[in-house]
């Protein structure tokens, strides 16, 4: 089976060959997706250099900055174009922890999708709020946007998975099908929430594995107060149109933590 791990980036030649390197150092069999939006700062020619020197390195180059969740839409249009079952988003700063990547896909179903009685979840969330999870580096301000952003996401939009936002997953190509992606036009923090609201509505099996999040230590954040605003306001929205598809979701949760049940 084979498997995509898509790294979006935008002015990161300081982080890419780390990160891609310990990509492939930790998971051999995977593959590599860099999906560079015209960074000014050389990233992409860098994750050229390094497409040239490995085979299971991709380079997908963009216009110019369009968003995150645009980058995601057509990286994963190019992953299931070219037949991959598994895919797998992670940031390019050093955050999201290759070495943990088993993890995440020891717990995704092996098929891609095409056997529904196969075992694994059809979603796996690296989770910074289940036991075993955590963060290193973050000033306590970061920690409570986080954690509040996820609990506000939960109770409004009646899902159970604990890491609502974060942005190390792993997902079938069976259900970024079901999920049509291509549809969701939100951007930054608010893509994850749409895209897992969208796996809970699809009826897919979501399970959680504890990571630890570290905090970037070369570049800048591309977080900004948008892209907070737009996620809290659109999450208000879902949760007031999706009630009666909450209520209609069928009793058994889809999320649980691996090796821990997450409360229903």
């Amino acid at each position: 089976m084979s498997t995509l791990v898509i790294i979006p980036t935008y002015n990161e030649r300081e982080n890419i060959a780390s990160i891609v390197g310990r990509v492939r150092a930790a998971t051999p069999d995977v593959e590599v997706l860099v999906v560079d939006d015209d960074s000014p700062d050389g990233t992409g020619e860098i994750a050229d250099a390094l497409a040239a020197d490995d085979t299971n390195v991709h380079v997908l180059h963009r216009a110019g900055k369009n968003g995150l969740g645009a980058a995601y839409r057509d990286a994963m249009r190019w992953a299931l174009d070219a037949g991959y079952t598994r895919i797998v988003e992670m940031d390019a700063d050093g955050s999201h922890q290759p070495e943990q990547l088993p993890r995440l896909l020891a717990a995704l179903r092996p098929d891609g999708g095409a056997d529904a009685t196969g075992t694994g979840a059809d979603v796996v969330l690296g989770s910074r709020w289940v036991p075993g999870g955590g963060v290193e580096n973050w000033p306590a301000h970061r920690q409570l946007l986080s954690r509040g952003g996820s609990t506000y996401s939960r109770l409004a939009l009646g899902i159970s998975a604990r890491d609502v936002t974060g942005g190390y997953r792993a997902f079938t190509a069976d259900a970024l099908n079901r999920i049509h992606f291509a549809d969701v036009d939100s951007q930054g923090y608010c893509f994850q929430i749409d895209m897992l609201r969208r796996a809970y509505d699809a009826g897919l099996s979501v399970a959680e594995v504890p990571i630890t999040f570290v905090e970037r230590e070369h570049g800048a954040s591309k977080m900004t107060g948008g892209i907070v605003a737009e996620a809290m306001l659109r999450v208000t929205g879902w949760g007031i149109t999706g009630l009666p598809t909450r209520f209609r979701r069928r009793a058994p949760a889809q999320a649980e933590s691996i090796g821990q049940p997450v409360e229903r």
